[in-house]
């Protein structure tokens, strides 16, 4: 396992009680010096859990290496012809590691890929780490808002609570919804599919119900819509943004940039003090103009484009993630530590990209 060397990026692939478990399955696990220390995780709690802690390891003798972040074409290109990565690859945004991948012989898993099925969600990498932007993105609305998120009877008078927004009623829009309740705002909530009413209903909010027909997609995803369909969809809701103190967007379609939920005018409709967090700023933004990792001041209103939202959360981050990858990587383990992934498996088939020095005609699309 190598030090994470994209900038921001301070989770890591494998902790302490998963090292445990890889070796006690008979697998060596060498962990580069200092990876698991933005993580909490010193080098000596490696050790001893049963791992190798090398400054400089030799990757090109490494049979499986586990990561956050997709790896550089430098660092794949320095593995062995056979070699397996397992982590997130950016299937759509990382053309020069896939091809550097397809040179080199080496096998890439993108944990994104893993199909929604039941055998499959311990390894749900996408879920644990939507899980923790949820709750990010609404602590960091909180932070930034001009007023309390919680009704207050004082002496001085009563604080009235803030009224959130969020648009996309998915794990990472539940865990802002959850968030947000607990911290006493008044909450409401809209997402294309129709079964999300209930989900958002089983969190204490309100479900915001437009006229318009339902998007659900394949494995409990939203499916693009229309231009004149998205179009009517945001002179519906804007209303309801222009009456909240704090929206927060989380609206992804897997693959594709993030669908536009809300215009400059609508963000503009928002009274000054309001706080927007985009939280797919980095696949394109729900809120037009939005910049990953950029805070902007529209006129009274904050817009808060989210980057490397799991990351700021790293020791938490990393234990739901390391899990993740631990049961991946366990699936494809057999006898004796050997690991030698079943293609017919489902859920493997799901998740290369690159293999045997070719790439399947998604990933080079």
């Amino acid at each position: 396992m190598p030090v994470e060397d994209r900038e921001g990026e301070r989770r890591v692939a494998a902790v302490p009680d998963t090292v445990v478990r890889l070796v006690r399955a008979g697998l060596d696990v060498v962990v580069q010096a200092g990876a698991g220390v933005r993580a909490s995780h010193s080098d000596a709690e490696y050790e001893a859990a049963g791992a190798v802690v090398a400054s400089d390891p030799d990757f090109s003798a490494a049979d499986v290496v586990v990561h956050v972040s997709p790896l550089s074409p430098a660092r794949v290109s320095a593995l062995r012809r056979g070699a397996l990565t397992i982590g997130f690859a950016a299937p759509g945004a990382n053309a020069e590691g896939l091809a550097a991948a397809v040179a080199a012989g080496v096998t890439t898993m993108a944990v994104e890929r893993l199909p929604r099925i039941s055998r499959a969600q311990s390894m749900d990498a996408l879920t644990s780490q939507a899980l923790v932007a949820g709750y990010q993105a609404a602590l960091v609305a909180a932070s930034r808002s001009g007023g309390f998120f919680p009704l207050l009877m004082t002496a001085a008078g009563t604080v009235p609570p803030a009224k959130v927004l969020v648009l996309g009623a998915g794990v990472a829009g539940l865990q802002s919804i959850a968030t947000a309740k607990r911290l006493g705002a008044v909450v409401s909530a809209y997402d294309v599919r129709p079964a999300s009413a209930d989900e958002v209903r089983s969190m204490g909010a309100t479900f915001v119900h437009l006229d318009l027909e339902a998007l659900e997609g394949q494995g409990g995803y939203a499916r693009e819509m229309t231009e004149d369909r998205a179009a009517r969809q945001r002179e519906l809701l804007a209303p309801f943004v222009a009456g909240s103190n704090v929206l927060i967007t989380t609206a992804a379609v897997p693959g594709r940039r993030a669908p536009l939920l809300v215009t400059a005018d609508m963000v503009a409709g928002m009274a000054p003090g309001s706080v927007v967090v985009d939280l797919a700023a980095e696949t394109g933004g729900n809120v037009e103009g939005v910049e990953a990792g950029v805070e902007q001041d529209r006129d009274g209103v904050l817009v808060w484009g989210a980057r490397d939202m799991a990351s700021r959360m790293p020791a938490d981050a990393s234990r739901l993630y390391a899990r993740n990858v631990a049961e991946l990587l366990l699936l494809m383990t057999g006898e004796g530590g050997v690991v030698e992934p079943d293609y017919d498996d489902e859920i493997v088939a799901a998740i290369w990209l690159t293999r045997d020095g070719a790439a399947r005609e998604e990933a080079t699309a």
